[in-house]
């Protein structure tokens, strides 16, 4: 039986994870959410979000350590709580890393489009054809070889990267090179001011663990799994700092200015040869690609894992003999992706990226608030257990915790009110269709239960 490659190291791992969660995405746009509620202490939020992700690596690497395998998180958490909490947390993911997919796609054709404009084609292409296109080369790219296609991205990534911040040195140039006293004093630094927007800040490291799903594709991943995913949390947290606090500071620390912004880093670069904003526009569309295509790569690898347990059907669990990737979990991924993104396009690309992005995140909290947990829980039947071990995942869960719950109270405007409640209908069809498993195919939690993935050679 064909088996998955392991060819990856340390510089693939990492690169799956940056691809994930697209660092380009916050600068140009992520960061007017955040901003408009926050001002001048943005970036401290960012910084708080650093470290509370950061804690949360800490805890997932902690677990990637003990468990390498394929469709991790559920394996982590079936290994501690029960196959049940363990096949819900799969079920949570897979629609996390899908629909973060599916928001990315439409960022991807919104800058795309941008980009055309701005070096003169005025013949609009039309959305369905961009998703299709998007989602196909991400099929060739993740079908053929994992290693050719989490380079790739990287690859993308560091270019994009490379583009903000050479903005951003020409926005500070304005200045002087002086620091922001308003942003160095904290003014206005409270409680209620930095909170709420610590919630939306979060999102922007999703994916940032994605790194784990390629547990059995990666050379030594008991020690290069638990190192990227916490260095990815770093990197991204100073540049994300850093961007926030140039982005802010070329809004004059004006809030209400930088919220109602539909695009930061453009609006800053007014006045500035044409060329900076083309080049922010590119840098963006291939960040946003980048991303997609390592949500997409996560999501096949969950759905993989899923398959070979037979919690959805087992051909999503079937290699390619000749490339070593999960081929066809793949595909459905993919067609998933073009799918939904055409059935929800007449609402807004803008509003795609919002409402599938927030409902993404309710996948990726609740696991890693149950990796958290977690954590100690396994470390102490090892007889292991430090209290660096029980702060570490009980501080991970706290803060995954507050971000819940900020996310729903003050209950948001329609139609994000709507959202957990979907999200929660979403999972309850998870849990019905695990008591369906549970009575008539038992050995699929047997299998869980005793660990095979970590045991088939097959894999």
């Amino acid at each position: 039986m064909a088996v998955l490659k392991k060819n990856l190291s340390i510089v693939e791992a990492i690169g799956q994870s940056v691809c994930s969660l697209s660092p380009t995405f916050t600068p140009a746009l992520g960061v007017a959410v955040v901003g408009g509620m926050a001002g001048s202490v943005s970036w401290l939020v960012y910084a708080l979000a650093t470290i509370s992700l950061v804690i949360v690596g800490i805890n997932i690497g902690k677990l990637a350590k003990r468990i390498p395998a394929a469709g991790s998180f559920f394996l982590y958490i079936s290994r501690t709580l029960g196959p049940s909490w363990g096949l819900l947390s799969g079920w949570a993911m897979l629609l996390a890393y899908l629909l973060t997919a599916v928001a990315l796609t439409a960022a991807t054709s919104i800058f795309f489009k941008d980009f055309i404009l701005a070096i003169g084609i005025k013949t609009m292409v039309p959305n369905f054809l961009i998703y299709i296109v998007v989602s196909a080369l991400i099929f060739v790219l993740a079908y053929r070889d994992v290693k050719m296609s989490v380079r790739f991205g990287l690859t993308l990534e560091v270019l994009s990267v490379a583009a903000i911040l050479i903005t951003c040195f020409f926005i500070w140039q304005k200045f002087g090179f002086k620091m922001d006293p308003a942003q160095t004093h904290l003014s206005g630094a409270s409680f209620s001011s930095i909170g709420p927007p610590i919630v939306f800040a979060i999102f922007s490291w999703v994916g940032f663990e994605s790194a784990a799903t390629l547990a059995k594709e990666i050379k030594d991943p008991e020690v290069v799994v638990p190192r990227a995913i916490v260095a990815t949390a770093i990197i991204v947290g100073i540049f994300f700092v850093f961007t926030t606090y140039i982005v802010v500071m070329g809004f004059h620390d004006d809030a209400s200015k930088l919220g109602g912004s539909a695009a930061p880093l453009n609006d800053l670069t007014t006045g500035m040869a044409s060329w900076v904003s083309t080049f922010i526009y590119f840098a963006a569309a291939i960040s946003c690609f980048a991303c997609s295509l390592g949500q997409l790569t996560a999501f096949a690898r969950m759905l993989f894992s899923l398959g070979r347990y037979q919690f959805v059907h087992n051909s999503m669990g079937m290699v390619h003999k000749h490339h070593g990737t999960p081929h066809l979990a793949i595909g459905v991924g993919c067609a998933l992706n073009a799918l939904i993104c055409m059935a929800f396009s007449h609402v807004g690309e803008v509003a795609c990226v919002g409402y599938f992005g927030t409902i993404a995140t309710f996948g990726f909290l609740t696991v890693y608030f149950l990796c958290s947990v977690c954590a100690p829980i396994l470390i102490y039947r090892e007889g292991k257990l430090k209290a660096g071990d029980v702060i570490m995942g009980g501080l991970g869960a706290i803060c995954m915790a507050l971000a819940f719950l900020g996310s729903i109270y003050p209950v948001p405007a329609a139609p994000f009110n709507y959202f957990p409640w979907g999200f929660v209908v979403y999972m309850l069809i998870g849990v019905v269709w695990f008591w369906v498993l549970k009575t008539r195919a038992p050995q699929t939690l047997l299998g869980i239960e005793h660990d095979m993935e970590g045991l088939n050679a097959a894999e």
